[in-house]
C-alpha cells in the first residue's frame, strides 16, 4: 500500500517544477493530489483499522453476508473461473504473440496522433460567458467616428443574438444578458500571455454578456462567429477582433519577423498575412503595425551645411517658431505663469506658413526656410518594436478548431512557407511565438517530468520486488495506459493538450499500482513453492476483484467531472479523460498483458541460465 501510494506521488511530483508559463499555473494541481494522497495513507494505515474493528466487519463475514452480496460474489467467481481464467491461460501460452499485439496497439495509437485523428492544442479552449469584439481604427481617427463605429458593432451583436434567439424553444431564457462599450481604451485580455491595455481615442471595444454556459444551448464561439458576419467588413477599421475564449495562452499562430529595411518587412508581412488567409479556418488575420498621425519630416539642403546649419538646429527653431520658446516666468497668486513667444495663430495654421518662416543661421543672418531645408508629409508609425536592433512586426491570426488546428497550420508554415519567405527577402528573421512557443517550452517540462516520473517509479518499484527486472513488467502498463488516454479524448471529442499530457504523467503512476499488486501476490504465492505458471494464473483470480474494484471506483469518481458543463470543470476535463481512460484500459491490460510479460521474464531467465550453464569450463571427473 505504501509504494503504491509513493509511485503516484512520484509521478505527480515533476509537475511541480514547471518552468513556462502554463506550468506555474498548473503547480497548484499536483501540489493538491500530493497532499491528498499522503492524507489517504495516513488514514489508511492509522484511523480506518480502528474503524474496521468498530464496524462488525468480522461478525458480517462470519454469517456469510447479505443475499446480494453472496450472488454478487458469485457471480464474480463464475467469470474468474471460467472466462478470465481461459483468456489468461491463452495469452500466457501464446505469450510472443500477446506482446507483438499489445506494441501493435501502442504503435497504432502513435499512428492515430500522428495521422491527424487525434489533434493537439496546448490548450483547450474555454467559452467565456462574454463576447469581446476589439476595435482599432487609424490613428489620429475623432472620437465620433470611433463612437459611431462601436454602436454599429453594439447593434450588430443584439441583432445576432435576436436572431439566434428565433432558432431556440419559446420558452428558452434570452441569450443576451447586458452590453458595455468602453472608447478609447482596449483592455490587455485574460490569461497567462495577456498584455497591457492601450490607450486613444482610435480604439473601442465592445463586450456583450451573455446568458450563462449552464443555461445555453448554443455556443459562445458560434454566436462569436454569426456576430463576426454581421458587423462585415469596415473599410476604415485597421483592425477588428471577435474573442469567446475565457482566456488564451497565447495568439494561436502568432510569427514575429524582424529586417532591417521597414519597407520590405512590411511586404514580406504582407505576403505572410495573404499565406495565412488561404488556410481555411483561420480568422481575424492582422499584424502588429498600424500607421501613426501625420507627420512632417524636415531634411536639410547642402546649401544649410555651407551655413553651419545642423537638423537639430532646424529642428529647435521649428519647434520654437510653431510651439514657442519659454521667456521667463513668474508668480501669480498661488500659480506659476509661464510665458511663450511664438508666432502668431494666423501664421500656424497651415504648412505654407512653415515654408515662408526665416531660419537664423549661426552667423545671426536670417535665410529663407525654402533655401535651406524641404518638408516631407508622411505617416508616422504608431508604435516601433524591436529584437536584437532589429525591427519586427507580429503576424497574427486567430484558429477554428473545429475546421483546422492552429499546430498543424504552424508546422505546415515552418517546412514549406517561411523558408521560402527568408530566401526573398534577405536578412529576414522568423520566430514562431505565442501559442507555438509556450507549447515548445511546456512539453519540455513535461518530457523532462514524465522521464523523472518514471525513473523515481522504477526505483520506488525495485525496493519491495528486490529485483531489477520485475519493476519493468509492472510498468509495461504506462504505454497502455496512453492507449486509453489518447482513446478516450476521441471518445469524448475532445483534442490533447497540455493539461492531457499532465494527465499523462500522473497517469503513470495511477496505472502500475494494479500490476504492483498483481506481481506482489504472484512472488508471494511462488515463495510458499509454487511455479511461475501456477503462481501468476492464481494471483489474477486472487486480485480480480481488487483490480476491477480500483479501476472501476476511480473512473466512476472522474465521472462527474468529465460530464460537467461549467466553465470551472472545462480546464480539468482533458486531465480527467487521461486519469480516467487511461485507468479503465490499463486494468484490462494488467489481468492479461502483465501474466505474459511475467513469463516472458521466466524464459528470459531460465534462457540466461542455460547460456550461463554452457559457458562454464567443464570439472575434472575424479
Amino acid at each position: 500500500m505504501i509504494f503504491a501510494v509513493l509511485t503516484t506521488v512520484a509521478a505527480f511530483w515533476p509537475l511541480l517544477m514547471g518552468t513556462g508559463t502554463m506550468g506555474k499555473i498548473m503547480r497548484n494541481i499536483p501540489i493538491v493530489v500530493i497532499l491528498v494522497l499522503l492524507g489517504s495513507l495516513v488514514e489508511s494505515l492509522l484511523i480506518l483499522p480502528a474503524h474496521l474493528s468498530r464496524s462488525g466487519l468480522a461478525a458480517s463475514r462470519r454469517k456469510g453476508g447479505s443475499i446480494e452480496e453472496k450472488r454478487m460474489s458469485l457471480w464474480l467467481k463464475r467469470i474468474i473461473s471460467g472466462p478470465y481464467a481461459r483468456l489468461v491461460d491463452f495469452c500466457v501460452a501464446w505469450r510472443y504473440a500477446t506482446l507483438a499485439l499489445g506494441i501493435a496497439m501502442f504503435l497504432l495509437t502513435l499512428g492515430t496522433w500522428r495521422g491527424g485523428w487525434v489533434k493537439f492544442t496546448l490548450f483547450p479552449k474555454v467559452e467565456s460567458d462574454l463576447l469581446i469584439c476589439s476595435l482599432t481604427m487609424p490613428a489620429g481617427t475623432p472620437v465620433e467616428r470611433t463612437k459611431e463605429i462601436a454602436a454599429y458593432v453594439e447593434q450588430c451583436a443584439k441583432e445576432t443574438l435576436a436572431a439566434a434567439d428565433k432558432e431556440r424553444p419559446k420558452d428558452a431564457p434570452p441569450l443576451f444578458r447586458h452590453s458595455i462599450t468602453s472608447i478609447g481604451r482596449l483592455g490587455g485580455g485574460h490569461g497567462p500571455m495577456a498584455t497591457g491595455p492601450q490607450k486613444g481615442g482610435h480604439l473601442a471595444q465592445v463586450k456583450i454578456e451573455l446568458l450563462e454556459g449552464e443555461q445555453r444551448d448554443t455556443s459562445a464561439t458560434k454566436l462569436a462567429m454569426l456576430w463576426r458576419k454581421k458587423v462585415g467588413t469596415i473599410p476604415d477599421a485597421e483592425e477588428i477582433t471577435f474573442k469567446s475564449a475565457l482566456f488564451s495562452a497565447g495568439n494561436p499562430v502568432e510569427i514575429h519577423l524582424s529586417l532591417d529595411d521597414h519597407d520590405q518587412l512590411l511586404a514580406a508581412a504582407d505576403e505572410l498575412k495573404e499565406e495565412l488567409v488561404g488556410y481555411p479556418g483561420l480568422f481575424d488575420v492582422s499584424d502588429s503595425f498600424f500607421p501613426g498621425k501625420k507627420e512632417v519630416q524636415l531634411k536639410l539642403k547642402p546649401a544649410a551645411r555651407s551655413l553651419g546649419l545642423t537638423l537639430n538646429d532646424l529642428a529647435h527653431q521649428v519647434r520654437h517658431a510653431f510651439y514657442g520658446a519659454e521667456a521667463l516666468r513668474f508668480q501669480r497668486d498661488q500659480d506659476e505663469v509661464k510665458v511663450m513667444v511664438r508666432y502668431p495663430d494666423s501664421e500656424r495654421k497651415s504648412l505654407g506658413s512653415l515654408e515662408e518662416m526665416r531660419i537664423r543661421t549661426s552667423d545671426g543672418f536670417e535665410v529663407p526656410f525654402r533655401q535651406v531645408a524641404e518638408v516631407k508629409v508622411k505617416r508616422g508609425y504608431a508604435s516601433i518594436q524591436r529584437a536584437q536592433r532589429l525591427r519586427v512586426i507580429k503576424v497574427l491570426a486567430d484558429v477554428d478548431e473545429t475546421v483546422t488546428n492552429a499546430n498543424e497550420v504552424r508546422m505546415d508554415l515552418e517546412s514549406r512557407f517561411l523558408p521560402q519567405l527568408k530566401n526573398r527577402y534577405q536578412g529576414l528573421r522568423y520566430t514562431i511565438e505565442g501559442a507555438g512557443k509556450e507549447q515548445k517550452e511546456s512539453m519540455a517540462d513535461v518530457a523532462n517530468g514524465f522521464v523523472i516520473a518514471l525513473f523515481a517509479i522504477y526505483a520506488l518499484l525495485a525496493i519491495p520486488f528486490r529485483s531489477f527486472t520485475q519493476p519493468f513488467i509492472v510498468m509495461a502498463a504506462i504505454p497502455f495506459g496512453i492507449i486509453g488516454a489518447v482513446f478516450g479524448h476521441l471518445i469524448m471529442g475532445h483534442n490533447l493538450s497540455l493539461l492531457s499530457m499532465f494527465g499523462i504523467v500522473g497517469l503513470a503512476g495511477v496505472v502500475v499500482n494494479d500490476s504492483l499488486v498483481l506481481i506482489d501476490a504472484t512472488n508471494r504465492i511462488r515463495r510458499q513453492g509454487a511455479d511461475a505458471h501456477g503462481a501468476i494464473t492464481r494471483a489474477g483470480a486472487l486480485r480480480f476483484r481488487a483490480i476491477i474494484l480500483t479501476s472501476l471506483t476511480t473512473f466512476a469518481g472522474l465521472t462527474p467531472m468529465l460530464l460537467e458543463r461549467s466553465l470551472q470543470a472545462q480546464f480539468l476535463i482533458p486531465m480527467a479523460i487521461s486519469l480516467g481512460f487511461g485507468v479503465l484500459f490499463a486494468t484490462g491490460i494488467t489481468l492479461l498483458l502483465v501474466p505474459a510479460l511475467y513469463m516472458i521474464l521466466e524464459d528470459a531467465h531460465h534462457l540466461l541460465a542455460s547460456l550461463k550453464a554452457k559457458a562454464l569450463p567443464p570439472t575434472a571427473s575424479s
